[in-house]
């Protein structure tokens, strides 16, 4: 779900690097009031390489294929360093993948990392249940995990619907991003029981890594 060079407007992608700009300050913020940032470094240096390569696994989804994003289980994991480690991966994936662009990077960024830090509130909540509870974790983490791609996928639909370029057949057009959308369904199940196996494994094997 990367948007290409030359899909959006130059008003909404430069606008995309404005608002990347301010959630970036934001959870900067935040991270320089955690007494453990030094701790977590190499923890978010790990998970930006797990997510800048999920994108080259791709799961068939007929009529099309979709690829993993794990926004969800950044956000599960890392809390407010996600953003700034999805930043950095996504600035890799098209570097050396290709994936998305330079001109959209503003853009992408909040596609995939506002959704990561909204599941990163929502698995919070579990904290509120129980955070030693199997079952808590187990649920919250498939949250955090389908509310990553469901938001990703809402925020993508509504952005290239609405600019999609005069100069292609539009209703063509339409029918593909329909289809990719639908496609998003099955992945979000398969984001979620990932997220809430790597959770639970977490819980049991080093808790501390889950805690807020």
């Amino acid at each position: 779900m990367h948007i290409p060079d030359g899909i959006l407007p130059a008003a909404v992608a430069i606008g995309g690097y404005g608002m990347t700009g301010g959630v970036t300050w934001f959870s900067l913020r935040q991270i320089d009031r955690d007494k453990n940032s030094q701790e977590n470094i190499p923890k978010a240096s790990l998970l930006t390489a797990a997510f800048f390569a999920a994108s080259s696994i791709h799961i068939p989804v007929p009529p099309t294929s979709v690829h993993l994003v794990l926004n969800g289980l950044l956000g599960a994991v890392l809390g407010y360093y996600a953003f700034p480690a999805i930043l950095v991966g996504l600035f890799f994936q098209a570097v050396v993948f290709g994936h998305g662009g330079l001109s959209t990077l503003g853009i992408n960024a909040i596609l995939m990392g506002v959704p990561a830090l909204i599941a990163g509130y929502a698995f919070q909540v579990r904290e509120l249940l129980g955070p030693e509870s199997k079952l808590w974790t187990g649920i919250f983490g498939f949250l955090a995990g389908a509310i990553g791609v469901g938001l990703t996928a809402s925020i993508f639909f509504s952005l290239i619907i609405t600019n999609i370029p005069a100069d292609i057949y539009v209703q063509a057009e339409k029918t593909a991003i329909y289809a990719l959308m639908l496609a998003q369904i099955p992945l979000m199940a398969i984001e979620g029981m990932f997220t809430a196996m790597v959770a639970l494994f977490l819980e049991r094997v080093k808790p501390e890594m889950l805690r807020s």
